[in-house]
């Protein structure tokens, strides 16, 4: 009898066994199924804060670029003007021989009245040279003002392209800072349905953390938490410095008459049919100053808004060994400037003035406008905003991304491992109390950050410190440093793991 009672345990045993199991891989399931998600979510994060940081590497690489544009257009209005001034003093050289004659015509009928010598008609002969210097000088007159028409045509169209590269430089820049800021735009929004599609969208709060990173990247630009903008003429001053210094030798520091044609310099030796000429301290110089008489100064004068190209050619012609007369000399000079109010083009003929100039060549100058009122016009360009502080990654712009996503399915047909929709067991335990399980978390979290980095490394730091100038900018995901994590977060709403956070470890 007593064997036969105890038939059945095995069966009963065995069953609750089978629960117990049952229960063990369903949790198991719930815990992989929440894990997934959490890894997949974190993953969706780095994608996007990276994503977004290729973003404004390609930005910042597109004004690098953008500004050698800009400076080359600069450098091409300052060989412009050179070609312009070597055109025109050809008539001042010319004018400068026709005063030559002059003085040697004077002083040959002062000794004439003198003695009554041959010099009545050397007198005579060297001022029938000299008006053919007059004549001749007019003739290349006419050749320098038949290229007015051009020359202004050509800096119009430069000071436009300068104004078309600001232009787009802007609009990248809007755009830019509008797809960092929402998460979504530029393609941005196909990442997430490709990676986590029931992630929520990019943080609002951490979206304006990015807006403000990327525009305290650029010098001008409204931002908080960084150094404060430069000057207008500092950053001027940068382009001018950077337009000039790219100068070839030619436009920068001409010397000697070798530019000079063969034939134009041949009128010197026919016109007087004998005699010597000499042409000495023959220089010219073309440039981006704050003043059209700056032509010569250094490259780094303090001071140069660049609100002005110019181009000056001088020298002086000496003619000697004619007849019997006295060596003379006469100085020339050419000067063409282009600036705001239209430019003006002189030398130092009979009149104090050259006789080329025609009308108007304007020339806005450089970064002639704040960069926030620079859309359209003022020859405006992007300069990288440098911050000394290293915690501030020295003004490298930082990009975050903070996501959250369910972690459970919650449906009972699609995850039948589930077992309720508040993923937890509650339990009596008789005189013990109740207690309560949760199996996993019901929404998880991600936070990420990216790092646009100035890749330009050399030994014990950085070639050439970050600018906008070489497009050498790229990104990486970077790690949190605990204050800027718990910051984050805190911007984010997620104060409660602000103290997780605020740890030393690196995130």
């Amino acid at each position: 009898m007593r064997r036969r009672a105890q038939r059945g345990q095995a069966i009963v045993l065995g069953s609750l066994s089978f629960l117990v199991l049952a229960l063990m891989v369903t949790l198991s399931f719930n815990l992989s199924h929440a894990l997934r998600q959490r890894m997949s979510l974190q993953q969706h994060s780095d994608a996007m804060a990276y994503s977004m940081a290729v973003l404004e590497a390609r930005a910042l690489n597109y004004y690098a670029v953008s500004n050698r544009a800009i400076a080359g257009s600069y450098v091409a209005m300052n060989s412009l003007h050179a070609y312009m001034a070597a055109a025109s003093v050809t008539g001042e050289m010319l004018r400068a021989g026709e005063s030559n004659f002059n003085k040697i015509a004077a002083a040959e009928l002062v000794r004439c009245l003198a003695c009554r010598c041959s010099c009545c008609k050397h007198a005579a002969d060297a001022k029938k040279v000299a008006n053919k210097f007059g004549k001749k000088a007019k003739e290349y007159d006419r050749d320098a003002r038949a290229l007015e028409g051009d020359f202004r045509t050509a800096m119009e169209g430069l000071d436009l392209m300068v104004d078309n590269l600001h232009k787009s430089q802007a609009e990248v820049h809007e755009r830019t800072a509008q797809a960092v800021k929402d998460g979504s735009s530029h393609g941005l929004a196909q990442l997430k349905d490709d990676t986590a599609p029931k992630s929520s969208e990019l943080n609002s709060a951490v979206g304006a953390l990015n807006e403000n990173e990327f525009n305290c990247s650029v010098d001008g630009k409204e931002c908080t938490g960084s150094v404060g903008s430069s000057s207008e003429e500092a950053r001027a001053r940068v382009m001018t410095e950077i337009g000039n210094a790219s100068r070839s030798a030619w436009p920068s520091n001409r010397k000697g008459t070798k530019h000079l044609h063969p034939d134009f310099l041949r009128e010197f030796k026919d016109i007087p049919e004998q005699g010597l000429y000499k042409i000495s301290g023959h220089k010219g110089s073309a440039k981006t100053v704050t003043d059209g008489d700056d032509v010569y100064t250094g490259g780094q004068e303090g001071g140069n808004e660049g609100t002005t190209v110019a181009a000056s050619e001088e020298g002086s012609l000496t003619h000697s060994m004619w007849e019997d007369a006295i060596p003379a000399m006469s100085s020339y000079d050419s000067s063409i400037w282009s600036d705001s109010g239209g430019g003006e083009h002189d030398g130092v003929g009979d009149d104090g003035e050259g006789e080329q100039h025609r009308g108007s060549h304007q020339f806005e100058g450089t970064n002639a406008q704040s960069l926030e009122s620079c859309a359209g016009e003022g020859n405006c360009f992007m300069k990288y905003r440098a911050n000394p502080d290293p915690n501030r990654d020295w003004g490298q712009p930082r990009v975050y991304a903070y996501y959250t996503m369910p972690l459970s399915v919650g449906n009972a047909q699609q995850a039948p491992w589930e077992l309720n929709n508040s993923r937890s067991v509650e339990f009596q335990h008789g005189a013990q109390g109740s207690g309560k399980l949760t199996v996993a978390a019901g929404e998880g979290m991600s936070l990420s950050k990216a790092l646009v980095y100035y890749h330009r490394f050399g030994a014990g730091g950085w070639r050439e410190p970050p600018n906008l100038f070489a497009p050498f900018w790229r990104a990486k995901l970077h790690p949190f440093t605990p204050g800027e994590a718990a910051r984050v977060l805190q911007e984010a709403g997620n104060s409660d793991a602000v103290p997780i956070a605020e740890t030393e470890v690196p995130l």
